[in-house]
């Protein structure tokens, strides 16, 4: 397994050793030791998550507030899609900065989000899975949604759309995440 560090400390994109032939592939998706081991990632997961998207489909930017904020350990099954973090701590030196990866079931690369994060992601291909653990469990009462384009964190949406191939016109959002607070009222 290998750890990459991100621009904001503790989020980890995480590459697992994958052992394959002409029968296909097999790797380990999560043991608890190894990401202790090497990423000193020792959390209790409550909660897994399986989550499917068509192209265009923009969930985010998600969080939950105290004490029902989630740490998230995400992995695409089905598909590609553009990941991205916010750091909504307030007392970090971070704070709002974002990071961000592209996961697909090709790279198999994981993407760590601690607590304390807002997260979203676009998806890429026609269609994505993708798969997480959570270690609290969602609460409906404290969930909020960042708005996606808020300028203040300016997140590369266009350059990624560009890229492939969507327009802004195409960009599916519930309507919970067109509604999305501000940066600034958090």
């Amino acid at each position: 397994m290998k750890v990459i560090q991100t621009n904001i400390k503790d989020v980890l994109i995480i590459e697992p050793k994958v052992f394959g032939d002409d029968r296909g592939f097999f790797f380990e998706s999560y043991n608890q030791k190894t990401l202790q081991e090497v990423a000193n990632l020792n959390e209790n997961f409550v909660q897994d998550n399986h989550s499917k998207s068509k192209k265009g489909v923009l969930r985010g930017l998600h969080f939950q507030n105290e004490p029902y904020q989630q740490g998230k350990l995400l992995r695409v099954v089905v598909g590609e899609i553009f990941d991205v973090a916010v750091d909504i701590r307030k007392n970090s030196p971070t704070f709002g900065q974002y990071t961000s990866v592209i996961l697909s079931a090709e790279n198999k690369r994981q993407f760590w989000i601690p607590k304390g994060f807002a997260h979203g992601f676009l998806t890429l291909s026609e269609s994505a899975e993708l798969l997480y653990k959570a270690t609290d469990f969602y609460h409906p009462e404290s969930e909020q949604s960042l708005l996606w384009n808020d300028k203040k964190i300016n997140i590369n949406w266009a350059e990624v759309m560009q890229k492939y191939n969507i327009s802004e016109n195409d960009l599916i959002l519930s309507a919970k995440d067109q509604q999305g607070i501000n940066f600034d009222n958090l």
